[in-house]
């Protein structure tokens, strides 16, 4: 038991390195790449501390040379899960119990470990697993997950001394004990760093968790792990089970002990996993919270006082850094026809300069999309609007499979702007922009509120003032991340809490101290130094 209170080191946001020609970081990555791409590695399963194999091995494959094998994964089974259950209750107690400073020191070290001899081989896997490039994937699975860790651990000392108020002869005290059961976390390829945020968050509030990532995510998945044991994570508390969705699923929604789902991923699958849980819920020993991040179809609107090159920049990059496989990216444009032709130009000559390939190739801006399947639904809607007499194909346009999972950045022009790829989630490099007559300016912000389901991200560039209070109240709820002359990609921690809303989730906002609360239960304590020992109070007495 503690006996002090213990400031914690103050979080700042971790530097991106640059990766220029010459530079250390440069030289240590591409050798890095290297060294990991000529030797196969074996993935277990991690299982109540323990590494757990199968006779069933699963190739990994880079997404953009799908003739190379990276190593193999152990598949695993409907007893895997029950056995990760039982390691995980069997750790509960014991972790919940461990004294927060204690907890807080392991995701700090996991921070300082990642910024230090993690980063290149924590790069390394994502580039070589997920096909991003090198900037992309120190963005994210370097400072994004460093960060989370970090600003986290403020987050928890944050609410733990948030107590309440205490009159005289009272002491009220508010304990913030972890869930009763264990978390159920479920990760997306797109994201290194949510990844380990879906499983470390709950887990730091004292929870217990069974963490499923993506069948794409798992060569990245097993260096979180290798991560999560050197920082000292103790045998139990995360469990990474590598089992089909559906497997997974059957056990652990029927299960008493499940607690909560931390989630990323597609909305069918969370709305699916909402009504599953709900059918369930009078088995379980207390109500599961649900927190799920999900789809998104997010907008640029820009105003006819925008600035044309800052747009266009942030069309390009918003819509097309990695091959527009994030929740956040620039799918749909809204532009006023008295800016297009200039708009059009300076495009199009960005999506001619920006060259494909491998990542393993740092000239190359573009890399591939992350499978076959994804491949053919993206490749799918180009294919659909190459015949359709509602749409113009005005960059872009070709795509490839022989060699990786390859498609060009894509510009589609929208007559109609209920056209399907400016309504419907593509998840890949098509962007969709829609022209409008400059005075129907308001009638396209209630186009921009009302043509897609999602309300995750969205950018409005503008630069008369009235304009901006006036579209930013109008799509007050079109947007979790809301941004202003910028891009709608690139939250960072500690400064742009993450989430969206409508059918994009529940709005939790990883990144800030609104997810930590999720994963608590908390207990009010009132302890009276000297209690009353007669029931009648003073108004009782006669005159």
């Amino acid at each position: 038991m503690s006996n002090a209170f213990f400031q914690v080191p103050i979080p700042s946001n971790e530097p991106v390195l640059s990766y220029a020609p010459g530079s250390a970081e440069r030289a240590e990555l591409k050798a890095t790449l290297k060294s990991m791409k000529s030797s196969q590695i074996d993935i277990p399963m991690f299982i109540g501390g323990k590494e757990v194999r199968t006779k069933e091995l699963v190739a990994i494959r880079p997404p953009h040379e799908i003739d190379h094998v990276l190593g193999h994964y152990h598949k695993g089974d409907s007893k895997h899960v029950k056995m990760a259950i039982k390691a995980a209750m069997e750790a509960r107690d014991a972790w919940e119990n461990m004294p927060w400073q204690d907890r807080a020191a392991i995701f700090l070290k996991a921070a300082d470990l990642l910024a230090g001899p993690y980063r290149a081989r924590m790069n390394a896997a994502t580039m070589l697993g997920q096909s991003k490039n090198a900037y992309q994937a120190e963005i994210d699975a370097a400072c994004e997950m460093i960060d989370f860790f970090r600003f986290n651990v403020q987050y928890m000392t944050d609410i733990y001394l948030d107590q309440p108020e205490s009159n005289p002869g009272v002491w009220n005290r508010l304990e913030y004990r972890g869930l009763e059961g264990f978390v159920f976390a479920i990760s997306p390829f797109n994201f290194t760093s949510i990844a380990a945020n879906l499983c470390a968050a709950p887990a730091m509030m004292g929870n217990v968790v069974l963490w499923k990532p993506a069948e794409t995510e798992i060569y990245s998945a097993k260096v979180i792990m290798d991560l999560f044991r050197e920082a000292g994570l103790p045998a139990g508390v995360i469990n990474l089970i590598l089992t089909d969705g559906p497997v997974a699923g059957d056990i652990v929604f029927e299960h008493p002990d499940f607690a909560g789902l931390h989630f990323t991923g597609s909305t069918n699958v969370f709305q699916f996993m909402w009504k599953t849980i709900g059918n369930n819920i009078h088995k379980y020993r207390n109500y599961p919270r649900i927190v799920g991040e999900t789809g998104g179809k997010d907008f640029v609107m820009a105003h006819p006082s925008a600035d044309v090159d800052a747009l266009v920049t942030a069309l390009s990059r918003g819509a097309f850094e990695y091959q527009g496989q994030k929740c956040s990216a620039a799918s749909r444009a809204y532009i006023p026809k008295s800016l297009w032709q200039e708009v059009k130009k300076k495009l199009c000559a960005d999506l001619e300069g920006m060259s494909m390939g491998t990542p393993e190739d740092f000239t190359n801006f573009i890399n591939a999309v992350i499978d076959e399947r994804a491949f053919d639904k993206i490749s799918s809607y180009i294919a659909n609007a190459k015949r359709s007499k509602d749409a113009e194909i005005i960059a872009g346009g070709n795509y490839d499979k022989t060699k990786g999972y390859f498609i060009e950045p894509t510009v589609i022009l929208a007559k109609d702007p209920k056209y399907v790829t400016i309504c419907e989630e593509i998840f890949g490099p098509v962007l969709t922009i829609y022209v409008y007559e400059d005075k129907k300016f308001d009638e396209t912000l209630e186009l921009v509120d009302t043509s897609s389901p999602y309300a995750l991200t969205g950018a409005l560039f503008a630069k008369d003032r009235t304009v901006i209070n006036h579209a930013s109240a109008k799509l007050r709820h079109a947007a979790g991340n809301f941004y202003i002359n910028d891009k709608p990609t690139g939250a960072v921690v500690g400064q742009q809490p993450f989430g969206g809303a409508r059918a994009s989730g529940t709005n939790d906002k990883a990144g800030s101290a609104l997810n930590l609360y999720r994963w608590i239960s908390p207990r009010t304590i009132k302890e009276t130094f000297v209690a009353p020992k007669n029931y009648r109070y003073p108004f009782m007495l006669e005159d």
